[in-house]
């Protein structure tokens, strides 16, 4: 099953930049990237308490609030907004490759904070995938 929501998110992902790339021609990278962190955040509060999950919501202990504050900041505020400026200076093509590089970082951090077994053989994998993304965007 997690093949098919990987596909989904995948498609999902490739088809947005462009979309993104289209706002960026009539309104600021600052604009588009509110605009859509606004419409996600209503888009998921009303399916969230929809769904009845607020009474989770409000168990979280206050650490991972903490946490979570941390991966939104790097994640939703600075990545995102590092992409969107990305995307009104480059070609969509060139952006979202590189932005593809993210997992041999997370990979790598993985394996020294979480100490997750790391193979040879994925150390490679995810760094020749980094290096081929980076020699298909060099011009």
């Amino acid at each position: 099953m997690f093949l098919i929501y990987a596909f989904i998110g995948v498609v999902c992902l490739g088809i947005a930049p462009l979309f993104g790339k289209m706002a960026l021609d009539s309104v600021s990278p600052v604009t588009v990237f509110v605009m859509r962190t606004t419409i996600a955040a209503i888009l998921c509060s009303t399916w969230y308490i929809g769904s009845r999950g607020i009474h989770e919501f409000t168990q979280v202990p206050f650490s991972i609030w903490c946490i979570i504050t941390i991966e939104a900041v790097l994640a939703a505020l600075l990545g995102d907004l590092a992409y969107f400026y990305a995307l009104e200076s480059g070609n969509v093509n060139k952006v979202s490759l590189l932005m593809a590089c993210t997992p041999l970082i997370t990979v790598m951090l993985s394996f020294f904070v979480f100490h997750e077994c790391l193979s040879v053989q994925q150390f490679f994998g995810a760094l020749f995938i980094t290096i081929g993304i980076c020699l298909i965007t060099i011009r």
